[in-house]
């Protein structure tokens, strides 16, 4: 394949154009990007059953809790409400001490993990009733205490914030978390929670923002996804109820607590119990961006449930419909808005008062028009509120949940027609898309022939070999390497794709209810997949213009792109192909000789592992450059030459 690098610039490629979507999904949050160790926290875990359009709800605060230890007897845990710490969530726990069983734990997903060196705060409210000794806490392991501290040598009878730091002297793996009193009696306990010290911001997990961070993501959109819309309007996500105090944040089931449910297992699974404790919020997911330097994409529900669960909506003319509408102009305020203004200050109460410069918004997850569904009107009335207040705000439309159905035509349909008259409708359309491996690499010129009066956001994408609960190994080379293909084609339409991010982002391993994932973890180690790496690539190592280049064939997927400020030539190659190939590649830019090639390669079903997390990576290849050159490329393999330009 010969292939012809001219000096012609093509398109603008966006900064920040590769970014990250985030949905609480296969535990992403609680239980993983928020450094949280203990589940329900706050005892109130709800247990969700039912299937589409039918859905029950049960309080289950003492889910994860249990008297310790467990062969021994004579204590009690009961939830009570009487005389709670706060009326948002006012259930707690009411623990009776025993003369032998003294103490009780929390499951902690599968238990709690220390690194040698680390501390870890573990903070309580507690009050006692009629108990007159002190509380300590520790992390055992097999029985044996590992690390423990006294967090009160008496208990007052109001309820009052405890703390204590815990370190160990030799790493724990999934050890039990303990709370135990010095003496029978009773005491009462709400939002125990155990963070580590080196947590970011004091919020997130460190290793897992270590990989985002590593992607230089020029974007974050959140919460979701599906979880916006919830299976029902009032399990949707409610920013208002995200942020303030974090103990004072209603908790939430999750939509995703239904997956998997069917009649043979009477519309129940193992995730009944998966809920949003919301101590990761809008303000929280704010500090996050700016933690990351990415921009900003919160998604706003439009008064629909979830349209692969629920009919569920509230009409337009209805006076409640006002409240979603109102929740965007608020959101606005409280991003943007001045100290002085309701949800300026409380923003600043919270710790920032400068502005968090939110520039995006998403109306709507993944919603399209139906009999049902007057999606359409609700773009329109939302458009009209938000720009009649904040005309600089540009917003993401939806065009349904797949790039193929009448559903998506006619969603463009409708945007371009708005747009026609009004060229500050909508920004760009939100675009998902998970599909087969093959799909992705016959369609790596999906976007050449979009018209290119309105912009692309693809927002959710991943080739899938397969799907499932559960699966990393469908997170394979495979499926990485047509990702790869399919990027050239958004890369070298830059000028339509302004926005694009792989979906979902994170899974717990034993924990997940979709697969692939982009990055899996379990609760002491993480791995980015071959598909982490292949956006890293392309987020990492991408010019500021698309070049122009001519070939005799095109053999394989490429593009190249040029960065204006740094002088350096980016080619991207891409060889699905199961044999090598030969690009002969001429450039007019003037080369200084030096460069280097990233290279990703393997068989198709490989995988990266907890054990092996980087066993499909790039490796970095010295590379000596020139006008002219040939370069092999391996069967299954992806490269990006990196060539530095200017006087040699």
């Amino acid at each position: 394949m010969k292939l012809q690098i001219t000096d012609k610039p093509g398109v603008s490629i966006s900064k920040g154009m590769i970014g990250l979507f985030f949905e609480d999904i296969n535990y992403g949050l609680d239980g993983g990007l928020h450094a949280e160790m203990i589940e329900n926290r706050s005892f109130e875990f709800m247990k969700a059953q039912g299937d589409r359009e039918s859905y029950s709800e049960s309080h289950d605060g003492l889910y994860g809790w249990t008297a310790y230890p467990a062969e021994a007897s004579g204590a009690t845990l009961q939830i009570g409400a009487e005389h709670p710490q706060n009326e948002v969530n006012p259930h707690y726990l009411a623990f009776t001490a025993g003369e032998t069983q003294k103490a009780f734990t929390n499951k902690a997903y599968d238990g709690v993990s220390l690194k040698q060196g680390l501390s870890y705060e573990v903070s309580f409210y507690a009050r006692a009733e009629g108990y007159a000794g002190g509380i300590e806490v520790s992390v055992e392991q097999n029985s044996t205490v590992m690390a423990q501290a006294v967090i009160a040598t008496a208990v007052g009878e109001e309820w009052t914030r405890y703390t204590a730091q815990l370190s160990c002297n030799e790493p724990v793996l999934y050890g039990d978390f303990v709370i135990r009193l010095d003496a029978p009696g009773m005491v009462c306990f709400d939002f125990v929670s155990m963070i580590p010290s080196d947590a970011v911001l004091g919020l997130f997990r460190r290793d897992l923002v270590g990989l985002l961070e590593e992607m230089k993501p020029g974007f974050l959109r959140f919460p979701g996804g599906c979880i916006v819309e919830g299976y029902n309007l009032e399990n949707r996500y409610q920013w208002k109820r995200s942020v303030g105090a974090a103990e004072q944040r209603k908790n939430n089931s999750s939509r995703w607590a239904l997956h998997g449910n069917h009649e043979e297992n009477q519309y129940t699974s193992e995730y009944s119990h998966y809920n949003q404790s919301l101590g990761i919020g809008f303000y929280e997911y704010f500090l996050l961006c700016e933690y990351l330097g990415a921009r900003p994409i919160p998604v706003l529900n439009v008064g629909l449930a979830c349209q692969f669960q629920s009919t569920e909506h509230v009409g337009v003319h209805d006076e409640d419909f006002q409240e979603y509408i109102q929740d965007a102009l608020d959101l606005l305020e409280f991003a943007n808005g001045p100290v002085d203004s309701p949800w300026g200050r409380l923003r600043s109460e919270m710790g920032h008062p400068e502005p968090f410069g939110l520039e995006m918004i998403g109306i709507g997850n993944e919603q399209w028009e139906t009999e049902h569904a007057d999606f359409f009107t609700r773009y329109d009335l939302f458009e009209q509120a938000i720009h009649a207040k904040y005309p600089s705000v540009q917003l993401i439309g939806s065009a349904g949940p797949d790039v193929s159905s009448d559903n998506y035509t006619r969603a463009w349909e409708y945007y371009r027609k708005r747009a026609a008259g009004n060229p500050n409708f909508v920004y760009a359309i939100d675009e998902h898309y998970y599909v087969k491996p093959e799909w992705l690499c016959e369609n790596v010129h999906f976007y050449d022939q979009y018209p290119r009066d309105i912009k692309v956001f693809a927002g959710e994408y991943a080739g899938h070999y397969g799907n499932g609960m559960n699966s990393p190994h469908f997170n394979s080379w495979g499926a990485a390497l047509a990702e790869a293909a399919f990027l050239t084609g958004l890369e070298r339409n830059a000028d339509i794709v302004v926005l694009a991010s792989y979906a979902p982002l994170f899974a717990r391993l034993g924990y997940a209810q979709w697969s692939p994932d982009m990055i899996w973890f379990d609760g002491e180690s993480s791995y980015g997949t071959p598909s982490y790496y292949v956006q890293q690539m392309y987020s990492t190592l991408m010019g500021t213009k698309v070049l122009q280049t001519v070939h005799d064939q095109e053999e394989i997927p490429y593009t190249v792109s040029y960065d204006e400020e740094q002088q350096v030539l980016y080619v991207k190659l891409v060889n699905t192909l199961d044999r090598k190939v030969q690009v002969e590649l001429e450039t007019a830019l003037s080369l200084t000789g030096r460069g280097v090639a990233y290279v990703m390669q393997g068989q198709e079903a490989d995988v990266n592992s907890i054990e092996a997390p980087r066993n499909i990576a790039p490796k970095l290849v010295p590379l000596e450059t020139a006008d002219s050159m040939v370069y092999e490329l391996g069967p299954k393999s992806f490269h990006v030459l990196r060539m530095e330009c200017g006087v040699r």
